[in-house]
């Protein structure tokens, strides 16, 4: 569902590789590089994760552009010396989110309407980075060098975020509540967002453009 999601937003030819079943690239010959989320936390001790990390943080001197969505967004902060932690709370369904502005965020209003849903925050930002976004949970993007990272699903349809949530181990009240807010209108309003895959493949093909031959 989630690779599935990503086809759909990200005009590019896509190479896949399921780091959590220990598949990576074995070069760096990308253009870019995109992280999705996932159900695990970055401050888990298991294998994969620590080889994600490295190849991030690799990836991320080589100057190769990264974009990293939910568990990515946290992987990018963690493999660059940033902090993820726990949150006292859950923050789940379609809720406001306010950038700063910046390449990323290019045709997309200054407050938008995204999907959330993440049990876990970036409380410390990786030396260097500057945060693009947030709301009363917390950053819910940064970015240091050409590496982004994003808190929120622009990628998720109203099929993977009614999935989402029904899997959750919520009470039935919240999750009701949840359900009830994805509308056709809170989903369109969210499509706004998607405008940031365009904006990151526009930037990782200029770094590509400007790489000395």
């Amino acid at each position: 569902m989630t690779s599935r999601n990503f086809r759909r937003e990200l005009d590019a030819d896509l190479a896949e590789f399921h780091a959590r079943e220990g598949e990576l690239p074995r070069n760096f010959d990308f253009d870019g590089v995109v992280i999705t989320g996932s159900g695990a936390s970055v401050y888990w001790d298991e294998d994969w994760i620590a080889a994600l990390n490295e190849y991030v943080a690799d990836a991320h001197e080589r100057g190769i552009p990264i974009l990293g969505v939910c568990y990515g967004h946290q992987a990018i902060a963690t493999a660059l010396g940033g902090r993820v932690e726990a949150m006292d709370d859950y923050e789940i369904g379609y809720r406001t989110v306010e950038h700063s502005g910046g390449d990323l965020f290019r045709g997309v209003d200054e407050e938008f309407l995204v999907f959330t849903t993440h049990g876990d925050t970036v409380v410390e930002l990786p030396p260097g980075a500057k945060q693009l976004a947030e709301n009363d949970y917390g950053v819910h993007a940064f970015r240091v060098d050409d590496a982004f990272g994003v808190q929120f699903h622009p990628e998720y349809d109203a099929y993977t975020a009614a999935s989402v949530t029904k899997g959750k181990d919520f009470s039935e009240d919240r999750i009701r509540s949840v359900l009830d807010g994805i509308t056709a209108e809170n989903y369109e309003a969210a499509c706004e967002a998607k405008a940031l895959f365009d904006n990151f493949v526009a930037h990782a093909r200029r770094v590509r453009d400007e790489r000395p031959a």
